[in-house]
């Protein structure tokens, strides 16, 4: 193992995008505090909702705000830097195959909405389309481990 590792970042100078987080319209949709963690993805106007296994990671939800504006709950969303991650295999096949330093990720088998992700970070399978067919593309930077499955890794948004 390397004697130096990349880390996340943490950045007092870092802008977090403020959006209605939620999946749908109704109080049994929105993203809460135990949310804090996940991935998501653009699901309507001003709006992130969680993503499903296999899509594309548009961010990560950085605080949820539990009070109703408009409707929603409003939180903060980032959409760059570096994440810890769990490796969850292929992306046609999660659960099974190897994850490489370089290796473009979307989201991997999903935790529910409501539930607390800790204590493992979120899970990330390896993409199918080559990086150039990704809108949103976030790649394995430094392993923990191995390669395989239940690994932990780290990834950062190209």
């Amino acid at each position: 193992m390397a004697k130096f590792k990349m880390t996340e970042t943490l950045s007092p100078y870092r802008i977090h995008d403020s959006a209605r987080l939620a999946d749908g319209t109704g109080v049994s949709n929105q993203l809460t505090d135990a949310d804090v963690g996940k991935f998501v993805k653009l699901v309507g106007d001003s709006q992130y909702g969680l993503c499903a296994a296999g899509n594309e990671i548009e961010g990560v939800v950085e605080s949820a705000n539990e009070q109703i504006a408009d409707g929603f709950y409003i939180g903060s969303v980032r959409k760059d830097g570096r994440v810890r991650v769990t490796l969850d295999g292929l992306q046609a096949t999660p659960g099974t195959g190897v994850i490489a330093v370089g290796d473009y990720v979307v989201a991997g088998t999903l935790v529910a909405r409501g539930t607390a992700q800790l204590p493992t970070p979120p899970k990330v399978c390896k993409a199918t389309a080559a990086g150039s067919a990704l809108n949103f593309k976030w790649r394995v930077v430094a392993l923990d481990g191995t390669t395989a499955v239940g690994q932990t890794a780290l990834i950062e948004r190209v």
